[in-house]
C-alpha cells in the first residue's frame, strides 16, 4: 500500500507537467493557428489575378464606405471623420482573424443609432470607449466559445430589433432631410414628436435637395437590375455608376452646395462643415474623460454607459455572424471565430478614435457583387479612407446634411422586412406577437430595451411550452371499461411534471371504474426525477378509484428512473406494438 502511494506520488508532478504540455502543444499546433488565423489558409494561395480583383473590390467598396461613415457619424451625433476613423482598421485587422471574404468591417446604421446616447449626452470619448468595450466582450465571448449563443435569439426578434432600427434611424434625419431647428430625439417617438413641433423651421433648399437624392438613389439602383461586371462595355458603365451611386449623390450635393454659395455668397443649406483634417493619433482608448466641468473615471463612464450597454457586442455580433452565414455560400460559419475577429477589430479601432462597429450588409453586398476573392479587398478600402482623410477633408466641408440624410433614409427601406409579418399572421399568431412587442418597445422606449423585451418574451413562450407540453389524449370505449391513452412527447422537465400529473388526474375523471389508463412512452426521451416522481406517485391516486395503470413502451432508462422510486411497479411496465394491444395484454396480467 505505502508502495503505490509513493509512486503516485511521485508521477503526480509529471503527470500535471505532461497535461501543461500537451495543452500548450494543441494551443499551439499548425491546425490551431490555421483555425484563427484563416489568413495562413489563403495567402499561400494568393496571386496577381486575386489581387487585381480585391483591388477592384476594395476601391468599388470604398467609394461607399467614406460617403457611409460621414452618415453614420453624423446618426451618432460625432464629428464626421469618426466615421472615417471607424472604417479605417477593421479591413486591416479583418484581413487576418476573418473567415468570410466578403465581410466589410465599419460603422453601420445600427450601432451608430444605438452609440447616439452616449456622444449626445456626454462626448465622442464615450462613444470610443464603447467600441473597446465591445470589443473586449466579443473577443472575451470568442476565446470562451460563446458563439452558440446567437442561436437563442429568433428570427421575429432580429426582425422587430432591425425593422425598429431602421423606423427610429429613418425618424432622426428627419431634421436634416427638412433643415429643422431643435433636437432630432433619442427613439423613434421622441424623434416624431419633435419633428411636428420644429415643422415650421423647415427650411426651402434642404427638402428639396433630400428628396432629390433619395429620387436619385433609386433611380440609379434601378439603373443597375439586370447588369453585372462581366457584361458588355455598357452594362458594365451601368452595372458601377449603380454600385458608386452613394458616392455620386454626395457628389452632386457638394457641387450643388459649392455653387449655392458662390452665387448667393451664403449657405442655404446646412452643410456637415468643417471636419478634422490628417490620420487620427494612435492613442489607447480615453478611460477617463471630461465633459463640461466634470470628470469621470473609467468606473465613472461605465455606470453611465449602464447595463444596457450590453447590446452593443450582443449586436455587432449578432450582425457580423448573420451577414457571414448569409454570403457563406453553403460554408459553415464558425461563429467563434467571427467574434474574435470583431472583438479585434473593434479592440483596434479604438486606438484611432472608432466608435462601434460590425459587419456591414450594404458594403458586405456591393464588396460580393464587385467580385472580391479575399479578405484583401478590405485593406484597399481602408488604403481609399487614409487618402481621403489625407487629401479630402477640405471638400467635405461642403458636404449638405440633406444629402446624407436622405441617403440614410434610402439604405433604411432594405432594412425593413415587409413580408414576415404577413407570414407570422398565417402560421405563427406567438411569433407574430413577439416579433410586435419587440418593435412597440424599441419605437417608444428605446432600442436597447426592445431588444431585451423581446428575448424575454420569447424565452417566456419557450418556458411556458416546455412546462405546458402538448398530450393528445384518446379515449377508446370498450365493455369492461375504457381505454385512455395519454402519449408523452419526446421530453419533459421538472416544470411540467405537476402539469403531466393533474392532466392524466383530470382525464381520468370521466373513466368508468375498472377503466385502464395508458401513459405511452414511446417518443419520451428524457425526463428528469420530478417528472419520474409525479408519474409513480399518480399511479397511488388512480388506483384509489379502481383504475389501472400501464406504463407503455417506456424504455430502459426512463422505466429504470421510474422503478428506483417504486421497484413494485415493475409489472406495470408493458411492451407492446400498440396501445389496443394493452387490452390483452392487462386481461393476461389479471
Amino acid at each position: 500500500m505505502s508502495t503505490a502511494i509513493s509512486f503516485d506520488t511521485h508521477n503526480k508532478p509529471q503527470t500535471i507537467r505532461r497535461r501543461i504540455k500537451n495543452s500548450f502543444t494543441n494551443t499551439c499546433s499548425v491546425k490551431t493557428v490555421k483555425k484563427r488565423l484563416p489568413i495562413t489558409q489563403w495567402l499561400p494561395k494568393y496571386n496577381g489575378t486575386l489581387l487585381i480583383q480585391d483591388i477592384i473590390a476594395g476601391i468599388t467598396v470604398g467609394l461607399t464606405a467614406i460617403p457611409q461613415g460621414i452618415a453614420y457619424a453624423v446618426v451618432a451625433g460625432l464629428s464626421p471623420e469618426y466615421g472615417l476613423y471607424s472604417g479605417l482598421m477593421g479591413g486591416f485587422v479583418y484581413l487576418f482573424f476573418g473567415s468570410c471574404k466578403d465581410i466589410t468591417v465599419g460603422p453601420t446604421a445600427v450601432l451608430s443609432t444605438l452609440t447616439a446616447k452616449y456622444v449626445a449626452n456626454y462626448s465622442a470619448d464615450f462613444a470610443v470607449l464603447a467600441a473597446f468595450l465591445t470589443g473586449v466582450v466579443s473577443f472575451a465571448m470568442g476565446i470562451l466559445n460563446l458563439g452558440f449563443l446567437v442561436e437563442f435569439i429568433s428570427t421575429p426578434v432580429i426582425s422587430g430589433f432591425t425593422t425598429s432600427a431602421a423606423m427610429q434611424i429613418a425618424a432622426a434625419q428627419l431634421k436634416s432631410l427638412f433643415g429643422l431647428s431643435g433636437s432630432s430625439g433619442n427613439f423613434f417617438a421622441e424623434s416624431m414628436y419633435n419633428f411636428a413641433r420644429n415643422i415650421k423651421t423647415a427650411k426651402l433648399w434642404d427638402p428639396v435637395l433630400g428628396f432629390s437624392t433619395i429620387i436619385i438613389l433609386i433611380i440609379l439602383k434601378k439603373l443597375g437590375n439586370g447588369c453585372g461586371r462581366n457584361d458588355n462595355l455598357q452594362k458594365q458603365l451601368r452595372w458601377f455608376v449603380s454600385l458608386a451611386r452613394n458616392a455620386i449623390v454626395v457628389l452632386l450635393g457638394i457641387i450643388v452646395a459649392y455653387i449655392l454659395k458662390v452665387t448667393t455668397f451664403s449657405e442655404p443649406l446646412i452643410l456637415i462643415g468643417d471636419i478634422g483634417s490628417g490620420l487620427p493619433k494612435v492613442q489607447p482608448p480615453p478611460f477617463s474623460t471630461v465633459v463640461g466641468n466634470e470628470t469621470y473615471s473609467f468606473g465613472d463612464m461605465t455606470r453611465t454607459m449602464g447595463p444596457e450597454s450590453i447590446v452593443l457586442p450582443l449586436v455587432a455580433i449578432l450582425e457580423s455572424v448573420a451577414i457571414a452565414k448569409a454570403f457563406s455560400e453553403g460554408v459553415r460559419v464558425d461563429a467563434t471565430r467571427e467574434m474574435i475577429a470583431l472583438g479585434l477589430c473593434n479592440m483596434v479601432g479604438s486606438f484611432v478614435r472608432s466608435m462601434p462597429v460590425t459587419g456591414s450588409f450594404t458594403r458586405t453586398a456591393l464588396n460580393h457583387a464587385s467580385g472580391v476573392q479575399t479578405p484583401a479587398g478590405g485593406v484597399f478600402t481602408g488604403l481609399l479612407i487614409i487618402l481621403a482623410l489625407s487629401l479630402l477633408t477640405s471638400t467635405f466641408y461642403y458636404i449638405p446634411k440633406a444629402s446624407l440624410a436622405g441617403l440614410i433614409i434610402t439604405a433604411m427601406f432594405s432594412m425593413i422586412d415587409y413580408t414576415i409579418f404577413p407570414r407570422l399572421w398565417k402560421v405563427s399568431k406567438k411569433e407574430l406577437f413577439v416579433i410586435t412587442t419587440t418593435i412597440l418597445v424599441c419605437l417608444c422606449v428605446g432600442l436597447e430595451y426592445g431588444i431585451v423585451t423581446g428575448i424575454i418574451v420569447d424565452a417566456a413562450f419557450l418556458l411556458y411550452s416546455t412546462a405546458r407540453p402538448f398530450i393528445d389524449i384518446e379515449t377508446i370505449t370498450g365493455e369492461k371499461g375504457d381505454l385512455i391513452i395519454l402519449p408523452l412527447p419526446v421530453k419533459l422537465s421538472y416544470c411540467a411534471a405537476e402539469y403531466v400529473r393533474s392532466t392524466i388526474l383530470k382525464a381520468s375523471q370521466t373513466a368508468v371504474m375498472d377503466s385502464i389508463i395508458v401513459i405511452d412512452g414511446i417518443n419520451l426521451r428524457h425526463m428528469d426525477s420530478t417528472v419520474a416522481s409525479n408519474l409513480v406517485s399518480v399511479v397511488k391516486d388512480l388506483e384509489k378509484y379502481s383504475h389501472k395503470v400501464i406504463f407503455l413502451n417506456f424504455n430502459s432508462d426512463m422505466k429504470n428512473m421510474c422503478l428506483d422510486l417504486n421497484p413494485k411497479f415493475i409489472n406495470k411496465f408493458v411492451m407492446a406494438s400498440n396501445a389496443i394491444d394493452v387490452l390483452d395484454v392487462s386481461t393476461r396480467n389479471a
